[in-house]
């Protein structure tokens, strides 16, 4: 083992949500810190770069589009610019947070372990050998490219980083996933005019949501041309002249779809590989997302992992407070742990956007619950008329015996922000009737809460 040797107290690999902020947290605390990014492309980590910021970004403009006010390709070229220039200013303003502090070092370059201690890092100019004290392993997430004939190196298939950077909006659009990603992207595109084919392999639509709100949701989308397919296998996906042809199975027999581009969103797997891990003791479980315990503690007592890369839910805010776990850990009295994270809310935008908290019908009444269900159509809402949104329905699940908020499902315009309020309110535990007789002002999409809880 060769190479310059450098040492840290502590050694951040990612420049993701959670590790930007342990290593600011430890820079403050006067702990030399290094901080591994492999891409000069990613600092501030995925949100930023290829994930929340530009895909809403492109949402809100899509909404220009939507409304009939402009030509959606002349909206979109000027939307992807927007973006960019977005993405570029947040990106440097990350670097520059923890570059500027003399207690951090910034590092570009990959970083394999090589022992329980040390790092060797590939830079653009040298292989240096890092060494700390403590690991925090904040690496995200990477695309799972589905194993179909003709769909690596096809210039016409995209992932969701690279569809962002496609300047020339594609008058046809077929994304292979019938999931989040696949649906928000479906959203955006539509609104900018493209014709969108949505294949899922599943018979259901949305299957993890309560059915009644999946429908709705698939309704809203149709009602905008969106074609959406279930129980499809893609077979292949040909290279034409200026197209790519999709070959597809379904019940009825084969077909052939053709498009200017194919996403393939078909999800994330955490990204370990080629940290090498087991020279450091840390083990991985089968869908290789790093193994922790209730404080993300990986299996070496001495390395922490935060976000997508230890798998389950893939939301940077939840790599934030990962990052409150770990510093409860290693900076203060131990007590914040996974256990006490609470209702997780999460937020898919769509045009409206659907958001949701806890239980679903299903899984309440299944887990036992005597079920109250309360049911409101977003047109009942003053506010969603005045934004020219109307459409969507509201749907809040309570426990009958003791009056708690068990789950909400708000496909509405603002239900990003609505549904924190119904987060803030089942974590207080608080009786449903509290948002019911809440003082809200008007008019605003948060008294819709007034009288979706008014049963």
């Amino acid at each position: 083992m060769s190479g310059k040797r450098k040492s840290y107290d502590a050694v951040v690999i990612g420049f993701g949500k959670g590790g930007k902020t342990i290593a600011g947290a430890l820079g403050s605390a006067g702990k030399k810190v290094a901080m591994i990014e492999q891409s000069t492309k990613m600092y501030g980590g995925t949100c930023i770069n290829v994930g929340c910021i530009p895909t809403k970004s492109l949402v809100n403009s899509a909404k220009e589009a939507a409304f009939g006010c402009r030509d959606g390709r002349e909206v979109y070229a000027e939307a992807v610019q927007r973006k960019a220039q977005l993405v570029e200013k947040l990106r440097g303003k990350n670097y520059q947070k923890l570059a500027g502090d003399p207690n951090i070092t910034v590092i570009d370059g990959k970083a394999r372990f090589v022992s329980p201690h040390e790092v060797e890092v590939d830079t653009a100019e040298e292989t240096l050998i890092v060494s700390g004290e403590q690991f925090f392993i904040n690496t995200g997430s990477v695309p799972f490219i589905p194993p179909v004939k003709g769909i690596e190196n096809n210039p016409y298939v995209y992932m969701s980083e690279t569809l962002l950077d496609m300047e020339e909006l594609p008058e046809r659009l077929v994304i292979i996933g019938g999931g989040y990603i696949g649906v928000e992207f479906a959203s955006i595109y539509a609104d900018f005019g493209s014709k969108v084919s949505i294949l899922q392999d599943g018979p259901v639509f949305l299957p993890r949501e309560d059915e009644e709100i999946a429908r709705e949701v698939r309704g809203s989308l149709e009602r905008r041309g969106v074609r959406v397919l279930t129980e499809v296998k893609v077979e292949e996906v040909k290279e034409a002249a200026g197209h790519a042809e999709v070959v597809i199975s379904t019940k009825e027999g084969t077909d052939l779809l053709e498009a200017e581009a194919v996403l393939a969103a078909t999800g994330r797997r955490p990204n370990t590989k080629g940290l090498n891990l087991e020279a450091a003791g840390v083990q991985v479980n089968e869908r290789g997302g790093i193994i922790t315990d209730d404080s993300r503690t990986t299996t070496a007592p001495h390395i922490y992992a935060m976000g997508d890369v230890v798998g389950g839910l893939q939301f940077t805010y939840i790599s934030l407070d990962d990052y409150r776990i770990v510093r409860s850990k290693i900076m203060g009295d131990g007590s914040y742990t996974l256990d006490k994270r609470g209702a997780v809310p999460y937020s898919v935008f769509l045009n409206p956007p659907f958001s949701r908290v806890g239980m679903s019908e299903a899984e309440a009444l299944k887990a036992g619950h005597k079920v109250k269900t309360a049911r409101l159509g977003a047109a009942a809402i003053p506010k969603a008329q005045v934004l020219r949104q109307p459409e969507g329905l509201l749907k809040a699940v309570i426990d009958e015996d003791t009056g708690r908020i068990l789950g909400a499902h708000l496909f509405c315009e603002e239900s990003h922000e609505l549904i924190n309020l119904v987060k803030i309110a089942m974590d207080a535990d608080l009786h449903y009737t509290v948002l019911k007789d809440m003082i809200f002002t008007h008019p605003t999409m948060g008294e819709a809460l007034n009288d979706l809880f008014n049963v």
